[in-house]
This record gives C-alpha cells, structure tokens and sequence, in this order.
C-alpha cells in the first residue's frame, strides 16, 4: 500500500529527484551536515536558499526548492512584496564562493490564496488562527541551466498522504537550536511522518493541523528559524525523491519541543495550482492565485 501511494509523478522533468552523488546517510536541529548535493532530501541539488537584499548585502532569509527551470517552491510567510529577492542554486556552504553556484533574481512572486498576511510571522512559529496554505511560487528571472550539482526536484501525486512513521528527511540553514546561530553548511535530518489522527490529538497540535499539512518528527531532530521554505523530501519506491512538505512551523517553546513536531504545508493538496501557475500565462506582476 505505501508503495503504491508515492509512486512519482513526473512534474518537474523525467530526472527529477534522482542524486548525482550518493548521499552521507544517517542538523537542522539535531542533524548532521549534508554531503554536497546528494540525496537525501532535496536532493540537495534542488534545495535553494532564498535571499533578501539589505543595505547592500545578501542574506538568507529561508529555503526553498527548484522545482522548474525558471520556478522555486517556498513558503508564503517568508515572501513580502517589499523585498528583493535572489535565490541561490547549488550552493552547500554559504560563508563561501563555490564555483558550482548560481544566484537568479526573483522577477515574480506568486502566493497562495488564503494566506493571510495580516499575520506574517517574524519568527518560526505561526499564530494559532493560520488557516494553512502556506505555499507560494517565486519565479526566477532567468531559466536555470541544470548541471550535475543543480537539479530539478521532483513533486509528489496528487492528494498523495503519507503512512505514520514513513521516513524523510528535513533540510536547511536554519537554526541548530532555538536562539542560535545559523550554520554555514547545509543540514539535514531524517523526520517520520505523524499521521493526521495523531498529530490532530490534543496533546499534540490539536485542531491547529488542519489537512492541507503535513507533520513530522516531535523529538530531537527538526526543523527551526532559517528552515522555513525548504523541503520535507521522501523516497519513492523506485528511488525517486519527492519534495511532499514544505517547512511552515512549529512550537514556540522551542524548534525540538517533545510532542510537537514540524508542520510543513501539504505539497500534494497543490499540484493542480503548481501546475497551472507553471505553465499559464506568465503573471504581469505579483499576485495572489
């Protein structure tokens, strides 16, 4: 039955989500440092970091994953209309200049419907009336030439629901833990999937889940600020993975609180929007889909 849930469905490109270099398997909170665009998780050849421009200088502001040529996934609550943005490709450590990287201006910003901005968030948790829908598109001012250490990441089925206790993995430069510092080096760390039923239960997120999400983890590994955007990715049966979260929040108590594991917005719930944002006209300017 779980084979048959996540077999691939080929949105991004007929190579999507398959790794050119093998992967340093078992932070994140609590993880460890990805080898350079491998597998697990993005395959970190698709992870970005989405950047903002201030007083002259870059800096990361969250993840995301390239999910076109010309097209990145994120989430809404990092995305504001009065930002510049730049996303930056095939990069594994961003203290440094490695040849192997990219950075694309953002030309569009495409969020969400029912994402309401009233209540964006300036840290990793989200207030308690989010109706979910966190989810927007940034498209790219160029197309990106995939290389071997840039890569397409791969979508899951439509309406595709993951088994409790299947395995992913989390990645991101975000926080190592709550109120630290931001790491250099791309992380990564393996979540399994709590099942609605479980994490809807009061001593959990109760009626906070709602079903357009996704939760994963509850213990010493998870996501944390700097997180947000990235992909939760999980392998399919023939290998491939799958971008099927996208990192939204978690507790307020702390990024690796017992019982509450990370939120991330239920990719599969939006594949037909994706789609038709990725191959409808092309917006005349930012806008709300």
């Amino acid at each position: 039955v779980i084979r048959a849930l996540l077999l691939p469905t080929l949105v991004a490109g007929g190579n999507c989500g398959l790794p050119t270099y093998l992967p340093n398997l078992p932070r994140v909170v609590g993880g460890e440092d990805v080898r350079a665009n491998s597998c697990p998780c993005t395959c970190t050849s698709s992870q970005v970091s989405l950047q903002y421009s201030s007083y002259g200088q870059w800096r990361h502001t969250c993840g995301g994953s390239l999910t076109g040529q010309n097209w990145v996934l994120t989430a809404a609550h990092y995305i504001s209309s009065s930002r510049t943005y730049s996303v930056v490709l095939g990069q594994h450590c961003l203290a440094t200049h490695e040849p192997s990287s990219l950075a694309v201006k953002v030309s569009k910003l495409v969020v969400q419907k029912d994402w309401n901005s009233n209540h964006q968030p300036s840290l990793y948790a989200l207030p308690l009336d989010k109706p979910g829908n966190d989810i927007a598109l940034l498209k790219l001012a160029n197309p990106i030439a995939l290389t071997d250490k840039i890569q397409l990441s791969c979508l899951p089925p439509t309406g595709a629901i993951l088994p409790n206790n299947y395995i992913c993995y989390v990645t991101g430069w975000g926080r190592l833990q709550s109120n630290r510092a931001l790491p250099d080096i791309l992380q990564q760390g393996e979540l399994l999937a709590v099942d609605s039923a479980t994490c809807s239960q009061p001593g959990c997120w109760g009626s906070t889940v709602k079903t357009n999400m996704i939760c994963a983890g509850g213990d010493v590994i998870s996501s944390c600020n700097g997180d947000s955007g990235g992909p939760l990715n999980c392998q399919a049966a023939n290998g491939q993975w799958q971008v099927h979260g996208v990192v939204s929040f978690g507790s307020s108590l702390g990024c690796n609180y017992d019982h509450k594991p990370s939120v991330f917005t239920r990719v599969s719930n939006y594949i037909e929007r994706i789609n038709s944002v990725r191959t409808g006209p092309a917006p005349s300017q930012n806008l709300v889909v």
